[in-house]
């Protein structure tokens, strides 16, 4: 059997690795551009500032995964606990927003408490069709319009009812009356919400600094600069834009499945038809590196007003003292999504950033003057998003692929964004080299059909 593994990035990766930890030989990894890493991949200009494609943490659902972290890293990681805000209305509200409306105005309590009160009298979340009346349902008028929606109109730039309600899970805290209640009475926080409260994050490098560890285990069978063309599927073979080709067996693939789906040859018009009706945000990713000492010890913070155009800020050079040149330079990252259905003029990006921030508060007017460095990353895919109609797409298109050998995993191989987190891509990655020669079943990814998970998918 040979094995081919398209893609670098963390699923990509976490195959590659396994393969090699069972000492099986026969496989390669290809990947289109001339690094690894993918959407977690980070790179240093020359003042010293090192970037991310959003802010990106460490933390895990897996105990393999928490063992390959530490194998690559070692004791060469910082651990962080949470600091994390929403600023909105010229006020900061600590994260999660819903559990912590005590830092309204009073106007603005009330308006949440009743709203919760209405909601749970009169509403249903497990009736609602989509994420805009799950929200409404959920948090009622008050948290809805102050928050729920605008932030998350901005973050996926798609409008809310073509979303679906089943990717929440861990994702939104809930909350209900007694809880909020309870917190704004005794006027206490409620912070300690999801799996990222504490995280580890790479001493050197950024996030990229991790997978940068994976190298030793699987150069001797990397290519890089191998940007897919076309895959026959009854002939086993991919082509690469350089000219090269390869034959398969089995084919690991980590490349958007939409166009995945584009490349091959020979295929069902209705696999190409279900593939084409799946939806994705692209990314405007901005640094700004300012000749000062960081004046906050935030993590990140969250931006719902619109009358900004990013909808987080990280203080990356927070995370490690590696990021900035020294401690007398910090760096923000910003990012921002665009879509047909909100579009963002990409050579204005920079300065309207630059501007947000400013009139936010997070830099003062004179750090106009201090900025010595700004970095702009577009990324086209950076959310899959889950559309009421996305599970249906997938099980046109995953049961064919896999009839013909390909699997397609992570965060745009699977288009599955509740499974899309660093730990889960490489676990999918793991996992698919586990299924196909250990004949393991897959706990990671899933294919759902008709509110079924289909068989063979976990």
């Amino acid at each position: 059997m040979r094995i081919v593994v398209i893609g670098a990035g963390p699923t990509g990766l976490g195959a590659a690795y396994r393969l090699q930890e069972l000492g099986f030989s026969d496989w390669d990894l290809y990947e289109a551009s001339d690094h690894i890493g993918g959407l977690a991949a980070s790179h240093t200009d020359r003042q010293g500032f090192t970037y991310d494609i959003g802010g990106h943490v460490l933390f895990s659902h897996y105990p393999y995964f928490d063992d390959l972290v530490d194998r690559m890293l070692g004791d060469r990681f910082v651990q962080m606990r949470r600091e994390s805000w929403i600023r909105t209305g010229g006020r900061y509200v600590p994260y999660p927003y819903q559990s912590n409306i005590r830092y309204l105005s009073n106007d603005d309590i009330v308006a949440c408490i009743m709203g919760l009160i209405k909601a749970q009298r009169s509403s249903d979340p497990a009736q609602a069709g989509n994420f805009a009346e799950w929200i409404d349902a959920q948090f009622g008028e008050g948290i809805a319009q102050k928050f729920m929606i605008p932030y998350n109109v901005k973050v996926w730039a798609h409008p809310l009812k073509m979303m679906s309600k089943q990717w929440i899970a861990e994702r939104v805290a809930l909350v209900d009356i007694e809880h909020i209640l309870r917190n704004v009475l005794k006027e206490q926080d409620d912070v300690q919400w999801g799996p990222n409260s504490t995280f580890k994050f790479p001493l050197r490098g950024g996030t990229g600094g991790l997978f940068e560890g994976f190298k030793p285990y699987v150069e001797s069978h990397l290519h890089l600069n191998s940007r897919v063309t076309a895959i026959d599927p009854s002939r086993k073979v991919v082509e690469f834009a350089n000219g090269s080709h390869t034959n398969y067996d089995v084919l690991i693939s980590s490349m958007p499945i939409n166009l995945l789906v584009d490349s091959l040859e020979t295929c069902p018009v209705s696999v190409r038809t279900a593939a084409q009706r799946l939806c994705w945000s692209s990314g405007l990713f901005v640094g700004v590196g300012i000749s000062r000492p960081c004046p906050s010890d935030k993590c990140w913070l969250y931006f719902p007003d619109a009358e900004v155009p990013f909808y987080r800020v990280t203080y990356l050079s927070n995370y490690s003292p590696y990021i900035a040149p020294d401690d007398k330079h910090f760096l923000l990252l910003t990012e921002t999504s665009y879509s047909p259905y909100r579009p963002q003029d990409r050579g204005t990006i920079v300065s309207r950033t630059i501007d947000g921030l400013i009139a936010t508060g997070i830099l003062d007017r004179a750090d106009r003057s201090r900025i010595v460095a700004t970095d702009l990353t577009d990324i086209k895919y950076s959310y899959p998003i889950p559309t009421v109609d996305r599970d249906a797409a997938l099980a046109d298109v995953q049961p064919y692929l896999m009839e013909n050998a390909i699997y397609s995993r992570g965060r745009f191989g699977a288009w599955l964004y509740e499974i899309g987190n660093m730990d889960h891509s490489v676990m999918q990655g793991v996992e698919v080299v586990n299924r196909v020669l250990c004949g393991e079943e897959e706990s990671t990814w899933f294919c759902r059909a008709g509110g079924a998970v289909l068989a063979g998918a976990r």
